[in-house]
């Protein structure tokens, strides 16, 4: 019951980031939705292995470079999804900060609900 939870904010999150940011197209809910499942996927599985990868970047850049690997993540998950298209940098780097904060508080607030 929680991932649905997680899916329908996410899906949420997505729908408002594209009609809020220029550079961002989706063109229906279904697309939103599945290109969320997508992001997840990439984000389990590539995330931290570039994460890794890396990592002696992320320390000389205090974390920064991080926003980098959100954006490509971001970009990488349009370019394998249908519906979504990502015009501009800015949109990608943008877009995936969003979704990494609502993630972190989606994540807070399951975690909480479970205690």
């Amino acid at each position: 019951m929680l991932f649905i939870a997680r899916i329908i904010i996410t899906a949420i999150v997505i729908l408002l980031t594209f009609h809020i940011i220029p550079g961002l197209e989706v063109k229906n809910d279904l697309d939103a939705i599945l290109f969320g499942l997508i992001l997840g996927l990439v984000n389990s599985i590539v995330r931290p292995v570039l994460t890794l990868l890396t990592l002696p970047i992320t320390f000389f850049t205090l974390g920064l470079f991080l926003l980098v690997i959100n954006a490509f993540t971001f970009w990488l998950a349009s370019e394998i999804s249908y519906g979504v298209h990502i015009s501009t940098l800015s949109g990608a780097v943008w877009g995936g900060l969003i979704i990494l904060i609502s993630g972190i508080f989606t994540n807070r607030l399951i975690w909480n609900y479970k205690v």
